[in-house]
């Protein structure tokens, strides 16, 4: 690209800029570190178990519940036996939230989301067969209800039965300690208070827990956003969404004040400023006043779109350069379609995981691929090849940059043959754009371990149990606020040059324009060779 402000701009104001998004950087990580606390909050939900002597056992309009008026009665002591050989109607009955002493609590809607986890053991039947991999299955008819303190009574919201493996390890004869399984996630915190009532059926006919002689240690575990993070979160994408969009306009401004066409790099740069806004629009808010269950699979999706357009604007970027292109060396997205083709073909594959995920759970809130060895395998699958891709694409974007680097410096030879001056000013652009590439493989390196501590949930990163700095929240807040930094500084940064329009209208109005930073004895060939490095160098 010809006539960047990067290459015109002067060292002082450089540094002023430079700090000032740097300062922009430190700030999101101290807000994520000292303001925001932890991103989720556990609770873990001792079941109570009531009993159902009703005739209708599978009646979906009859609830049972802990606390408040006409609570079960018939309740057992928590955490004990249920057999279901001599108990079969019995009920697993969790209230969600916990009372925190004497005084009872409500969710927020600030919180976001709601994801149950089912821990229980279980002892078998002296004639159960041996299950594979160490897994029992169990039969679970889950209903999940919710109520509100201005309109109280418990209003159904899903009702499944649904089919878990349980992974277990045998403790004594027919005793099997098992791991928690995932059992439903809300994309939406709509309602005050949430009732989760469990029956585990009998039935000979449909060969249903017929070797599952009683559970036992039942709990729940109830995760959820925290409201503090969702403020925090939602103040930087309301300070971030404004100001990206006001750079991309003034970008745009100044490309089309060009008498030229715009460049591959310019195009790219606006769809990765594009990308940006649409995730940084806080969309959230609206969730406080309406119902929106699908806002986790909206999210998916918005940064889905970044990631695959932040990740081919880096092989685009790393390939193309900042100073000036004649007609004949001007790229287009074909130059790279084949490396561009394994972003999509990833991003494409993992939306579509996503979105058989997520997308069931608008109906059926106790959907999950891992329910089943089959598709637990499936999806394991999936989310090893997502990380073992993101990080072979940031070895082969360091192989680029590397190759960039290289190049860069078997053009500084040519500098040795030129002024002091004009040597001095190429020099300086060279160190500029070698900086601004370092920054990219940082931005690139953050955000692969982003991803991958993603998706193996590492909700509890800390240094210490006493230490007062979240370092979960400061890298979320830290790795957001960088995407923002590092766009808005390309976009500062890679505008066209007001020095270079004055330039092309003093050309156009027939002025005689004089190069003093340009001695007249540089040879016009040794310009050519230094400014244009090579494309095919660094993907070859």
């Amino acid at each position: 690209m010809s006539g960047a402000v990067i290459e015109n701009l002067s060292g002082r104001k450089l540094t002023v800029v430079v700090s000032c998004l740097l300062l922009a950087q430190l700030v999101c990580f101290l807000i994520g570190g000292l303001i925001a606390p932890l991103p989720s909050s556990v609770q873990t939900i001792l079941t109570t178990v009531c009993q159902d002597d009703d005739m209708a056992f599978n009646d979906t309009s009859k609830w049972f519940w802990t606390r408040g008026e006409n609570a079960c009665t018939m309740q057992s002591s928590i955490g004990e036996n249920v057999n279901l050989r001599s108990n079969p109607r019995a009920v697993l009955v969790f209230q969600m939230p916990l009372p925190r002493g004497n005084r009872p609590l409500d969710f927020s809607r600030w919180q976001q989301s709601l994801i149950g986890m089912l821990h229980l053991d279980v002892k078998l039947t002296p004639d159960a067969p041996v299950f594979p991999s160490g897994t029992v299955p169990l039969t679970l008819d889950a209903r999940l209800a919710y109520s509100n303190k201005n309109a109280p009574g418990w209003h159904l919201l899903a009702a499944s039965t649904e089919q878990r493996h349980l992974e277990c390890e045998q403790t004594a004869p027919q005793m099997f300690a098992c791991h928690p399984v995932a059992l439903f996630e809300l994309g939406s915190l709509h309602h005050d208070y949430y009732l989760l009532n469990i029956r585990l059926p009998v039935d000979s006919e449909r060969k249903l827990n017929l070797h599952v002689d009683q559970v036992s240690e039942v709990t729940l575990t109830a995760i959820y956003q925290n409201g503090g993070f969702t403020k925090v979160w939602l103040s930087l994408k309301c300070i971030f969404a404004p100001t990206i969009a006001a750079l991309v306009i003034w970008f745009w401004h100044r490309v089309h004040q060009l008498q030229r066409k715009p460049v591959l790099l310019e195009w790219m740069l606006l769809a990765l400023a594009g990308a940006l806004t649409l995730l940084n629009i806080p969309v959230e808010l609206l969730s406080l006043f309406v119902d929106m269950p699908f806002m986790l699979l909206l999210a998916d999706i918005r940064q889905g779109i970044f990631y695959a357009t932040l990740l081919s604007f880096w092989l685009v970027f790393a390939g193309e350069h900042m100073m000036i292109q004649t007609e004949s060396q001007k790229s287009s997205l074909k130059t790279y379609w084949r490396h561009l083709s394994a972003v999509v073909v990833s991003c494409v594959s993992l939306f579509a995981f996503d979105l058989c995920e997520r997308g069931i759970k608008l109906r059926n809130p106790f959907y999950s691929v891992w329910t089943s060895p089959f598709s637990a395998n499936i999806a394991s699958g999936f989310i090893t090849v997502a990380a073992i891709s993101a990080a072979v694409y940031f070895l082969f974007l360091c192989f680029v940059v590397y190759r960039v680097m290289r190049n860069i410096g078997a053009k500084r030879s040519s500098l040795s043959s030129m002024s002091a001056a004009r040597r001095l000013r190429y020099s300086g652009i060279i160190y500029r754009f070698q900086f601004l590439m370092l920054a990219t493989l940082v931005c690139a390196a953050m955000t692969v371990v982003g991803f991958v501590m993603g998706q193996v949930d590492e909700t509890q990163l800390k240094w210490s149990e006493s230490s007062t700095i979240e370092i979960n929240s400061a890298f979320l807040t830290g790795v957001y606020g960088m995407w923002n930094v590092y766009i808005m500084a390309l976009l500062a940064l890679y505008a066209p040059s007001h020095k270079n329009l004055h330039v092309e209208e003093r050309t156009a109005n027939g002025e005689e324009i004089e190069f003093s930073n340009f001695p007249a004895e540089s040879n016009p060939s040794e310009i050519s060779s230094l400014t244009s490095f090579s494309r095919k160098a660094a993907f070859d």
